[in-house]
């Protein structure tokens, strides 16, 4: 999902408009008289009628009687009056959302205000002035009123000033109202982080004041962030608990609020029939408060579910009567989401150029309000129809501004939780797959390579949070021809923002009130808007366009264009730098086939495509990983079949560079299988290449030199066991005695190794000493929890763990090699996305250390152990790479059948089977890939 726009409902939210309204005590009728004295009981009584009146909804009458009111405090000079009847005027023109009516009436409660206090040479007021709380109330309602209008720069100052003085006065009211507010303003910019920091701390203010105002407004605009990060069922969690606190209150606005984001997460759950039923009571009760914008929002809402049903001429109506009404009210925000939605209908029917002039119109607006996630949404839709047209080098290129804008969205909310980003690169993560599956189609190799790359460093940033890298930027490169195309582009978007920017300040005019210019204005300015729109078809098929978009088809230039993406082309020296004969293999599963790119030392990428579907990748590779964890099971047939789509494809590219070693970057769900355990039908493919897995290029520095000398801390959870909450599981996890043999044989075969046993492996012990070694070995359970990654962990031999959150904060900077030999991923036969794969061993890569040994599922003690010794026996050899080692030992298992006893490799094997430790049940299984397929190597493999 883009940020798809069918995340941003266009519910308006609810924000704490804070009035400085004074409690009102009962009086009686005075007669008017001129003495000051009888000015004031006069004024107050005016006042008193006007607040009436409002609370009655007779809002002109209101207006009127406080402007009787404010005359005569401008009689008798007295500026706290002034100011109050004033702030209550701009709250009446709000809430009849006429905004410039209501800033102007701020504006001048806040001269009055600012008149009566003690001001600093700056105009400011002191911060003891007795009246700071009323200036503080207008400078709130001067925020919001800018929001309202989209002026988000212009609210996020107005609302900070109220913070900053609020927190200075301990202003806890104020405080929480600006904290809401601002939470509010950073959810509409895409900056969820932001958002949820403010609102949970206006939340957790809210038992320390007393005033019920805003009561159910920081709840809302929770649920209203985690909406929009596609977290449905919480987001209802707290809907409903606004509903039950506005209903309490007797808030009907908000009631109305209330059940339109309750519907819009029907709708998103496909409850349809429940979110019609809460829309038409939210549309009820807005028609009876005659609120334009509620209107405006429920009507909306109804559209999107028409178009979620495929009713398209009734959406259409819908949203065009939600559309007028927004317009008219100039709420920019909600209008730019209707015109994509209104764009999304017409290019379901096929009507493409329709619904490119309502994309072009939502992103006129949302450029003006930089609205980022708006942007990148209507940037990927507009892409989407010239694709389907036929246009691909444009779509290519508004694609590509759709991955650079969704890069900054990205970089602002690192911070979130890696659940909360996970949702959120799965709802726009097609962005990427699309853009690469045309560069693929274009043969722009290296260009496809640097989305995958990306792609691949997004989801492991947004599971791992904060990972480093070397080379990768967070933008897509622009080559010169596409940016020639793109700067007249933003000729027209321009034109088309400055004429958007003059209709919306004439709408500002009621009709009513617009004199004859300004109406022949308005109309001259609509017309031109619709041939910005056509101009934009023209646009693309104007010979200027056509002949910089034959620059980029040609096959010639494609080269050319690479050149420019220096961090892609560094691979081939890298691979040259690592002189083991390496490749290195991008998967890239799309719905309707697989495409494979392979880079090597002496000749450009080079793609290959297989036609295989998603949906038949994806059972094979279940149906693999559940007969690899089975040791009676013959795999070969299905090993065999995911060969001929992984590998075989590129055989004869294999041969000619002479590979020796695969650099492997897996794509979703091919990480759950190590490619290792493939056969080609005489052999696994570990008895041909070394396999050396990695997240993304950018990542590894593949050219590191290890160490010369291993000094190894081995820890074993070996005769001890401990519950452990898994998930919604509480698991007990049983002793593995072969893990103390494992670690002592480890001693006993590499002098520089410390061991440590159940309690002395101990997490309080380990910490501090892990970076004084630079080989780790943990022979422990672990786990990768599918679904809930942060949940995954490792134990240690006290019962204490170690979480991804833990090992985020580690430092390794001196550790080479990281092995755990015990960890495994449950699938419950549902494959996720593979996120969760990388896990624990990824973790490690952040922290600094070069490479991981982890295995993808629970292999048996016995051959654990086998494997483990044979690995370090031959990692201590001089001049034996780490993939190497890992190779070795695996084909010590795979050649320990009778067959193989002539081979030196088989001898070994025999000798390890042989071990009187091994139950006699495994010693002839060995060579199924159940007891050696699991681990895998990520990371630097030299």
């Amino acid at each position: 999902m883009g940020i798809n726009y069918r995340r941003f409902s266009a519910i308006a939210p609810i924000i704490g408009l804070s009035l400085a309204a004074p409690f009102v005590l009962g009086m009686e009728s005075v007669v008017v008289a001129q003495t000051s004295s009888d000015l004031m009981v006069e004024e107050f009584r005016l006042y008193r009628e006007g607040v009436e009146l409002f609370e009655q909804n007779r809002y002109p009458e209101a207006i009127a009687t406080l402007e009787e009111a404010l005359a005569i405090a401008q009689q008798l000079e007295d500026w706290d009056r002034q100011g109050r009847n004033l702030n209550y005027i701009g709250f009446i023109y709000g809430t009849l959302e006429d905004y410039p009516a209501a800033l102007a009436a701020y504006q001048k409660a806040l001269v009055a205000y600012r008149s009566m206090g003690d001001n600093d040479e700056n105009g400011e007021v002191s911060l003891d002035s007795v009246y700071k709380d009323d200036e503080l109330g207008v400078l709130s309602n001067i925020g919001t009123v800018y929001y309202r209008l989209g002026d988000y720069k212009q609210a996020l100052e107005y609302h900070q000033k109220v913070l900053d003085a609020a927190q200075v006065l301990n202003n806890l009211g104020r405080e929480q109202t600006a904290l809401n507010n601002l939470g509010l303003i950073y959810s509409d910019l895409g900056q969820y982080y932001q958002a949820l920091d403010f609102l949970e701390r206006a939340l957790a203010l809210r038992s320390q004041v007393v005033s019920n105002s805003g009561a159910g407004s920081q709840r809302y605009n929770i649920g209203l962030v985690y909406f929009r990060l596609g977290e449905y069922d919480r987001a209802l969690e707290f809907y409903e608990e606004t509903l039950s606190v506005v209903r309490r209150l007797k808030d009907r606005s908000g009631e109305a609020k209330a059940l339109n984001a309750i519907a819009n997460v029907y709708s998103r759950q496909k409850r349809y029939e429940a979110a019609l039923d809460y829309y038409q009571q939210a549309l009820e009760i807005a028609k009876t408060l005659e609120i334009p914008s509620l209107v405006g929002t429920t009507l909306h809402n109804i559209g999107k579910v028409q178009q979620n049903l495929e009713d398209y001429e009734v959406a259409l109506d819908y949203y065009q009567q939600a559309l007028e009404i927004y317009q008219s009210l100039n709420r920019k925000f909600g209008s730019a989401i209707i015109l994509n939605h209104i764009g999304e209908v017409y290019a379901k029917q096929q009507q493409n150029e329709t619904g490119l002039s309502y994309y072009q119109q939502a992103l006129a607006i949302n450029q003006e309000l930089e609205h980022q996630a708006g942007i990148a949404e209507n940037f990927s839709n507009i892409a989407a129809i010239l694709q389907q047209q036929q246009q691909t080098e444009l779509a290519i290129l508004f694609y590509k501004k759709a991955v650079n804008t969704t890069e900054i969205i990205r970089q602002s909310n690192r911070q979130l939780s890696s659940e909360l980003q996970e949702t959120y690169t799965q709802a726009v993560s097609d962005r990427y797959r699309n853009l690469a599956d045309l560069l693929l189609q274009q043969n722009r190799i290296l260009e496809a390579q640097q989305i995958l790359d990306l792609l691949k460093v997004q989801e492991l940033q947004d599971y791992l949070q904060n990972v480093r890298g070397n080379g990768v930027g967070n933008e897509i490169a622009i080559a010169s021809p596409e940016q020639q195309i793109w700067t007249n582009y933003e000729d027209l978007t321009n034109q088309s923002i400055k004429i958007g920017q003059e209709i919306a300040e004439i709408r500002q005019i009621t009709p009513q009130n617009r004199t004859e210019t300004q109406k022949r204005r308005l109309s001259q300015l609509i017309a031109a808007q619709t041939e910005l729109t056509r101009n934009f078809n023209s646009f693309i098929n104007s010979p200027q366009i056509q002949t910089w978009v034959e620059q980029l088809s040609v096959p010639s230039r494609t080269e050319g264009l690479a050149d420019n993406l220096g961090n892609l082309l560094s691979l081939r020296d890298n691979l040259r730098r690592l002189d083991q004969d390496a490749v290195l293999i991008y998967p890239l599963i799309l719905p309707d086939r697989l495409e494979l790119i392979l880079v090597t030392e002496d000749a450009p990428p080079l793609r290959r495509t297989v036609e295989v579907s998603q949906t038949e990748l994806n059972q094979a590779i279940l149906d693999f990983r559940n007969g690899l964890q089975n040791p009676t099971t013959d795999i070969t047939p299905i090993a065999q079949k995911l060969y001929g789509w992984l590998i075989q494809p590129l055989e004869a590219d294999l041969e000619a560079s002479e590979a020796k070693t695969l650099i492997y970057a897996p794509d979703a769900q091919l990480r759950y299988i190590p490619l290792a355990a493939l056969h080609d039908g005489d052999n696994w493919l570990i008895e041909r290449f070394r396999i050396n897995n990695i997240t993304a290029a950018s990542l590894t520095e593949l050219n590191s030199q290890p160490p010369t000398e291993l000094n190894i801390l081995a820890g074993a959870f070996a005769n001890v066991s401990y519950p452990v909450q898994v998930g919604q599981r509480n698991v007990l996890f049983s002793p593995l005695p072969f893990a103390k043999k494992e670690v002592l044989t480890l001693a006993e075969t590499l002098p520089n190794t410390t061991t440590l046993i159940d309690q002395d492996f101990s997490r309080d012990r380990v910490l501090p000493q892990m970076n004084d070694y630079n080989v780790l070995h943990f022979a422990t359970h672990g786990a990768f929890v599918v679904g809930s990654p942060q949940d995954s962990f490792i134990l240690f031999g006290d019962g204490k763990i170690a979480t991804l959150a833990d090992i985020q904060n580690w430092s390794l900077p001196d550790v080479d090699l990281v092995v755990l030999s015990a960890c495994q991923t449950g699938l419950g036969g549902v494959l996720g996305t593979g996120e969760e794969i990388l896990g624990l061993g990824y973790q490690f890569q952040r922290a600094g250390a070069k490479a991981t040994v982890a295995s993808l599922w629970s292999v048996d003690d016995g051959g654990t152990q086998l494997l483990m010794n044979r690995f370090y026996e031959v990692l201590q050899q001089p001049g034996i790479t780490k993939a190497e080692a890992l190779r070795q030992a695996q084909l010590a298992l795979i050649q320990s059948d009778e067959n193989a006893q002539n081979s030196d490799r088989g001898l070994v094997a025999v000798r390890l089977a042989e071990s009187a430790d091994v139950p006699s049940s495994i010693k002839n299984r060995l060579a199924h890939p159940y007891y050696w397929a699991a681990f895998v190597l990520i990371g630097n493999g030299l």
